[in-house]
This record gives structure tokens, C-alpha cells and sequence, in this order.
């Protein structure tokens, strides 16, 4: 009987072990490894990698792997350089990586991944020395966007101006570009009264520079932010200078950082993707690759998550269709 009932519980963990995590690949349970993963976003302490760090956390939690977040306490490339310094003398298995300076990061990643760490980075269409890079969508397609309809708030004339964290952040100068390329071509009568300002992700710079902008540019209409930060910064400015409905502020952002403005008109759309769900996606990328299943990291590949079940793969860079706009109407849905 006793050799039974052991039988028994023995069968009982195999079926156990086997059984794959909801969210995961399944990776520790079915392949019998602990993977250690580090996310290292452009800098901590700010609501957008916050709610990274969520995703993270939760991708750690379904999957039993040590999955955690550790990056600079201001947007400096410098910093993030030895952050990851630091994560190859851990002998980190991967690492993912949302560069502020892509360039900087190319020789530590070089490094890094000749360790044998896999990389994957986002908001870093254009990086080289990485294993994979997930986008959300396509970069062109969301800046024209917002060009689309900061010209129709515009009434398709007059003066903007356009904000970037920095001029080294990748997927941001995309967006900036595609959206002046779209406002050349279809609002002629629209103008860009200045080259691209940066915030370095700072909601205080955000809100200094539009003030200077406003004083500089009495007759401007429109602002295009791109770090979360911009467009709240930018509509505090506005709303202290009595500009509501004069000036109109598109960007992306966040719910928990731009809702005041969107509810007072200060700021009239966001867009956005979850940030959670951009980290939980680049850790599952990284335990498929090192559990061997690079080969399945392909066009129309699924990884199981909102924005992310259809993926393109071009080069290097996959691509998502996970964006969503927001706007005074729609803005409870959102709680992050």
C-alpha cells in the first residue's frame, strides 16, 4: 500500500511539472531551469517604467523565474551603461533593455551578449547589438498619426512644435519624423517654428520649455510630445497661461500622469501602450531563446498577450499592434 501511495505522488508531480504556467512558456516547471532576467528601462522612479516594472514583476510571478527591474534614477546613457556593466559581472542570464541612448548601449550590449547574455531591447528599432527587438507597433505609423490629429485640433494651419525625452531616443525620433513627413505632405499651411526640443523625460523640462515656447511663439497652436512626461508638462503650462482651446497638446502618456489635463482640456489626446505588457513580452522573448526556441520567433508569432498576438518580424524588430488613444471620453477604462 505504502509503495502504491508513493507511486502515486510521484505521478502526481511529473503531471505537476509539466503542466505549463498560464502567461509563461512554462520555461522553469517544463525544462527544469531558473532563468535570471534583468529589465533595465531608461530610468526608474517615473509612472511609464513603474508600470513596466508591474510587468515584470508579474511575468517573475506566472513563471517562476528571477525576473526583476533595476535601472538609472535620471535618464542618463552613461548610467545605464553600468547598470548592465554591473548585470554581466552577475553573469545574468538576459537582459532586456529600453536604451536611452541606443548608440551608447552598442558596445556594453556587444559585450554582453559575447557572455552568452541573450538581449532584447525595446524602443530600439535600430539597434545592432542585440538578440531581438520588440516594438509595439510601427513607429511611422503612430507619429503620423498624432500629426493627423493635431491638424485637424489645428484646423490643418498654424505653428506647433515638437518635444523628444532625448535626441538619441530611438523609437521618439521615429514618431517626430513620421509626423513632420505627414504634416509636410498633407498640412502644408502648418508650420514647425523650431528643431525638436528635449525634455530628457522630466516633466519640470516639459513644462519650462513650453513656457518659453509660448513667449517665443505668441501665435503657436500645437504641441506633439513624445517622453510621458511631455504633454502633461506642456498642458500645465498652457493651463496657467489661460491657453486652453487656444493651444492643443497631443503625446504619449499616461492616464495617471496626463488625466487632470485630458478632464480640464489642457491636453487633448494621449496615446499609449501598456508598459506592462512591453515587459512581460520582452522576458518571454528571452526565455524562448534561451530555452532553444529561437527558431519560432518569426512572423505571425503569439506570445499570448494583448497588442502582441500577431507579431511582425522584420530584421531584428518585431512589431505589435498595441497602441491605443485616449481622450477625455474614454479615459476611465484606463487605470495605469
Amino acid at each position: 500500500m505504502k509503495r502504491l501511495l508513493m507511486v502515486l505522488a510521484i505521478l502526481c508531480l511529473l503531471v505537476a511539472v509539466s503542466v505549463q504556467v498560464p502567461g509563461g512558456n512554462g520555461a522553469v516547471s517544463a525544462a527544469g531551469k531558473k532563468y535570471t532576467i534583468a529589465t533595465v528601462p531608461k530610468v526608474s522612479g517615473i509612472a511609464w517604467f513603474d508600470r513596466m516594472s508591474e510587468g515584470v514583476k508579474k511575468f517573475a510571478k506566472d513563471t517562476g523565474h528571477e525576473a526583476f527591474q533595476v535601472g538609472p534614477q535620471k535618464a542618463d546613457a552613461a548610467l545605464q551603461v553600468q547598470i548592465i556593466e554591473d548585470l554581466i559581472a552577475q553573469k545574468v542570464d538576459a537582459i532586456c533593455v529600453v536604451p536611452f541612448s541606443q548608440e551608447a548601449l552598442e558596445p556594453v550590449l556587444k559585450k554582453a551578449r559575447s557572455r552568452g547574455i541573450v538581449v532584447i531591447a525595446h524602443e530600439a528599432s535600430g539597434i545592432q547589438n542585440v538578440d531581438f527587438d520588440i516594438e509595439a507597433f510601427d513607429n511611422a505609423a503612430y507619429g503620423a498619426h498624432f500629426m493627423d490629429h493635431l491638424a485637424k485640433l489645428m484646423g490643418e494651419e498654424g505653428e506647433y512644435a515638437v518635444f523628444v525625452g532625448s535626441l538619441t531616443s530611438k523609437s521618439h525620433n521615429e514618431w517626430v519624423d513620421a509626423s513632420i513627413k505627414r504634416q509636410k505632405e498633407k498640412y502644408p499651411k502648418m508650420k514647425l517654428v523650431t528643431e525638436r526640443l528635449e525634455t530628457y523625460d522630466d516633466q519640470k523640462i516639459a513644462y519650462q520649455k513650453t513656457r518659453e515656447l509660448l513667449k517665443a511663439y505668441p501665435n503657436l497652436k500645437g504641441i506633439q510630445g513624445s517622453a510621458m512626461a511631455d504633454a502633461p508638462g506642456a498642458a500645465l503650462a498652457v493651463e496657467e497661461m489661460g491657453l486652453i482651446g487656444k493651444v492643443h497638446i497631443v503625446g504619449t502618456s499616461l492616464v495617471s500622469v496626463a488625466g487632470k489635463y485630458l478632464k480640464s482640456g489642457a491636453c487633448s489626446l494621449i496615446g499609449f501602450w501598456d508598459p506592462a505588457d512591453a515587459g512581460y513580452a520582452m522576458n518571454k522573448l528571452a526565455v524562448m531563446i534561451l530555452d532553444g526556441k529561437r527558431d519560432q520567433i518569426k512572423t505571425g508569432l503569439d506570445l499570448g498577450i494583448p497588442g502582441y498576438r500577431n507579431l511582425k518580424l522584420q530584421g531584428k524588430v518585431l512589431y505589435g499592434s498595441a497602441w491605443v488613444d485616449v481622450t477625455k471620453e474614454n479615459m476611465d477604462k484606463y487605470n495605469f
